[in-house]
C-alpha cells in the first residue's frame, strides 16, 4: 500500500500559475508522499505533451510512482459520430497514459443533467460499450481503466457497480472516491464496502455535511437530494475516516491512496495536514 497525492489537491496553485506540476511532484516527495496521480487540471498533457517526460524523469528523481491518470470523458452525445469520436479522444488519451508508463487510468462516463434511475438504466448498455472499447484498447498497453464514482449519474456505489459489471472487462475498475458517495447522499462505510472489491485506486478525502434545511451559506453544494457539502481536510470533516480507513485496510487492500483536497483551507496546507492524518490513522486502526 502507497500514500500519495493527486496534482487535483493543488489545484488552486496549479490554476494560479503558482505552482507547475513539476513543482507539485516536488512538493508531494518533501511531504513523503509515495506515488502522485496525474489530474490534468491547472495544465494538459494534450497541449502539452512535453510535461509527460518532465512527469517521468521528477518522479524518478524522487523516487515516486505515478499512480494514475485521471482524465474526464463524455459518451452521451448528442449523435453517434460524435459518440464516436468521444472514444477515439479517449483512446488517445491511453496513450498518453501508456508514454506516463501507468497502469491505472481513470475516465469520466457522463454526468448529464438527468441523473434519475431511469436515464441511468435506459443508457447503461450504451455506456458499457465505450467504456468495453477503450478498456480493450488499453489492455493491449497492460493499463487497467476505471470509472470514478462521481458526475452524479453514476455516483451510488450500485450504479458503479452495474457499470463495472456491464462492461465485462478484467482490466475494467473503479477509482473509488471514499467522499463522493455523499454526493448523491449515500453513507460512505458503507459504500466503501460494497465498491472495495472493484477498486482499482482509492481516493481519501473528506467532506462536511449540513441538512438541507439549514443553508450554511457560501462555499457549499448541493447533494442529490439538497443537502449540502463542503471540502474538508481529511480527518476534520465528517466523514468517519477511521472506520473506512480500517475497513480498506482489513480487506488486504494493497493498492494506492491518493488523498483530494478540495477544502477552502490554502491547499499546501490542506495536502500537508491531510496526508498526515491518514498516515497516522492508517498506522492506528
Amino acid at each position: 500500500m502507497k500514500i500519495g497525492l493527486s496534482t487535483y489537491s493543488l489545484f488552486a496553485a496549479l490554476n494560479s500559475g503558482e505552482m507547475s506540476v513539476a513543482d507539485v511532484i516536488d512538493y508531494t516527495a518533501k511531504l513523503g508522499g509515495q506515488h502522485i496521480e496525474i489530474v490534468p487540471l491547472g495544465y494538459s498533457l494534450t497541449d502539452n505533451p512535453e510535461l509527460i517526460e518532465t512527469i517521468r524523469s521528477k518522479t524518478a528523481e524522487h523516487g515516486m510512482d505515478i499512480s494514475n491518470y485521471a482524465i474526464g470523458a463524455n459518451f452521451l452525445t448528442d449523435d453517434e459520430e460524435a459518440y464516436e469520436l468521444e472514444i477515439e479522444r479517449v483512446k488517445g488519451e491511453v496513450d498518453i497514459a501508456a508514454k506516463l508508463r501507468v497502469s491505472l487510468m481513470r475516465h469520466d462516463v457522463a454526468s448529464p443533467s438527468d441523473v434519475s434511475i431511469g436515464h441511468f438504466n435506459a443508457k447503461l448498455k450504451r455506456l458499457a460499450e465505450a467504456c468495453r472499447r477503450v478498456a480493450r484498447y488499453a489492455a493491449g498497453f497492460g493499463i487497467t481503466t476505471s470509472v470514478e464514482n462521481h458526475g452524479y449519474f453514476i455516483q451510488n456505489s450500485d450504479r458503479v457497480q452495474a457499470l463495472v459489471q456491464a462492461v465485462g472487462e478484467p482490466n475494467f475498475k473503479t477509482t473509488l472516491d471514499i467522499g463522493n458517495f455523499m454526493c448523491a447522499d449515500e453513507n460512505p462505510v458503507a459504500a466503501v464496502k460494497n465498491n472495495l472489491p472493484y477498486a482499482s485506486i482509492i481516493h481519501i478525502k473528506d467532506f462536511y455535511l449540513r441538512p438541507s434545511y439549514l443553508n450554511p451559506g457560501e462555499g457549499w453544494f448541493r447533494t442529490t437530494v439538497g443537502n449540502y457539502l463542503r471540502g474538508a481536510i481529511v480527518g476534520h470533516g465528517d466523514i468517519d475516516i477511521r472506520e473506512v480507513l480500517r475497513i480498506i485496510k482489513a480487506s488486504g487492500y494493497d493498492g494506492y491512496l491518493s488523498l483530494e483536497f478540495e477544502g477552502m483551507e490554502p491547499c499546501r496546507t490542506g495536502a500537508r495536514i491531510g496526508l498526515d492524518n491518514i498516515r497516522r490513522i492508517w498506522d492506528e486502526v
